[in-house]
């Protein structure tokens, strides 16, 4: 079954099979958050894509069997100027951003290393801090310089973009039309407008270490060395998966493959490019300008990060995505029946209806369509749970609802039984009285087929 996986590969423009190049283990390497600023809706998008990809992933090959690694950048210029701004030093700005993001991630389900990691046993995740990396994208540096395909200049080390024939690839863009935008801004101590910073010397106050090539003064790595030092890292010179939004083509991706390919002298770096599309708001790009600038946090504040995370998935990855009030209405009532439906039950095994669009390039519309149609609790369960859904029994969904709306359970369950009494001796204005009642508190009550009555929190 895991060899027949298809993803769309960017670097082909084709869908291929996945074959992993050690056979049973996969590496797959996701270009992260840079930690200055809150998450905006965006942001969200590739982290539960290739979430998803993750779960289904370990679902095909088993649990020890796939390696993640999803980056931060933590040093950068917007980090250098918003840490300046607010007066705290920079390490303090990254951390408190990573602990903001970290928190609103897990209410989408996102899984995290200290879900999946277990003692004893190579990590399954890895969430690699850019500086901690300074020694491997040095050295990844000086081997570049070794091998003729990157040059010193003013205490800048540059990627030469000429030395590298086949430069280009990913993105498929001519070089001229490159060049051309290029030289809107060109160094004078570049050889080429195309060449890239892999090393820069650092101003007073920015963050400095040691540099590379026997450069004196103390410097910073450019934005592209960090991923490529820290997927060689993690998962080696030649790994599997390479993932990121469609925005990071070019250049960052297409510059990370150069470093890549000519620091190992490999022909790929990753096997599969996998890129996800872009979203708009409401119909429109998503920009401050527009006032329709919506950050992650400010919709997990009026909606759950399951019905965040549905809205997201109801469009394929490599589809641009309209994010909009009634997808998330429409999200939030799908979601409401699938819990009265599965219920309490345990998930049953996973359903091949639901996997088999999964594994056509990640069809997640296709997908849920076959979610809609499981008609067993067990199997409901079993094919959303797939997709990162339904992650709670519907008692525990019902009871995280109580607690986070304040209301009195104790004293719901009397009005109930009070309730169930008086409809025995058939009662039916004291009933009503007490279904007001249960209103009045902000609770829904459904008497259902078997005698029992059940009750949720809102309308």
């Amino acid at each position: 079954m895991a060899s027949l996986l298809r993803l769309y590969n960017t670097l082909s423009r084709a869908k291929e099979p996945l074959r992993p190049i050690d056979s049973g283990r996969v590496r797959m390497y996701a270009c992260g958050p840079t930690v200055y600023d809150a998450a905006h809706i965006g942001n969200a998008r590739p982290l539960i894509v290739f979430d998803l990809l993750f779960r289904l992933l370990r679902h095909l090959y088993g649990e020890d069997a796939v390696t993640y690694a999803r980056n931060v950048t933590d040093v950068d210029d917007k980090i250098n100027a918003r840490a300046a701004e607010r007066g705290i030093t920079i390490r303090a700005l990254t951390d408190e951003t990573l602990g903001q993001f970290h928190a609103d991630i897990r209410r989408l389900g996102i899984l995290m290393p200290d879900d999946v990691n277990r003692p004893g046993r190579p990590p399954a995740m890895i969430e690699p801090r850019a500086t901690d990396h300074i020694v491997e994208m040095t050295a990844l540096i000086d081997r570049l310089l070794a091998a003729g395909h990157a040059y010193v200049a003013e205490e800048h080390v540059l990627f030469d973009v000429p030395a590298m024939p086949d430069y280009g690839a990913l993105s498929r863009r001519p070089l001229d039309e490159m060049e051309a935008g290029a030289r809107v801004d060109v160094a004078p101590y570049k050889r080429s407008p195309l060449d890239f910073v892999l090393w820069k010397p650092s101003k007073p106050g920015e963050p400095s270490w040691p540099s590379p090539a026997g450069i004196a003064a103390p410097g910073r790595p450019g934005w592209h060395i960090e991923c490529s030092a820290m997927a060689w890292k993690h998962l080696g010179e030649t790994f599997d998966i390479h993932a990121g939004g469609i925005d990071l083509v070019f250049p960052h991706h297409e510059n990370e493959l150069a470093q890549s390919r000519c620091c190992f002298g490999t022909p790929v770096m990753a096997n599969i490019w996998l890129h996800n599309g872009f979203l708009q708001v409401e119909g429109e790009k998503m920009s401050k300008s527009l006032g329709n600038f919506v950050t992650l946090r400010e919709v997990l504040a009026d909606w759950p990060g399951e019905v965040v995370r549905l809205a997201m998935l109801r469009t394929h990855y490599r589809q641009p995505i309209d994010w909009t009030l009634r997808g998330l209405e429409e999200a939030s009532r799908t979601l409401d029946r699938w819990y009265e439906a599965a219920g309490d039950a345990a998930p049953g095994p996973a359903p091949e209806t639901v996997l088999e669009p999964l594994l056509d390039d990640l069809n997640t519309p296709a997908a849920l369509g076959e979610v809609h149609r499981l008609d067993d609790p067990a199997a409901l369960r079993a094919g959303a749970g797939l997709l990162g859904l339904l992650r709670q029994t519907k008692t525990e969904r019902d009871r995280a609802a109580v607690a986070a709306s304040g209301v009195d359970a104790a004293a719901v369950e009397q009005l109930i039984a009070e309730r169930k009494e008086a409809r025995a001796r058939k009662d039916w204005a004291e009933s009503d009285r007490l279904r007001e009642a249960l209103t009045a508190l902000g609770v829904t009550v459904k008497d259902n087929k078997d005698g029992t009555t059940s009750w949720t929190v809102g309308p």
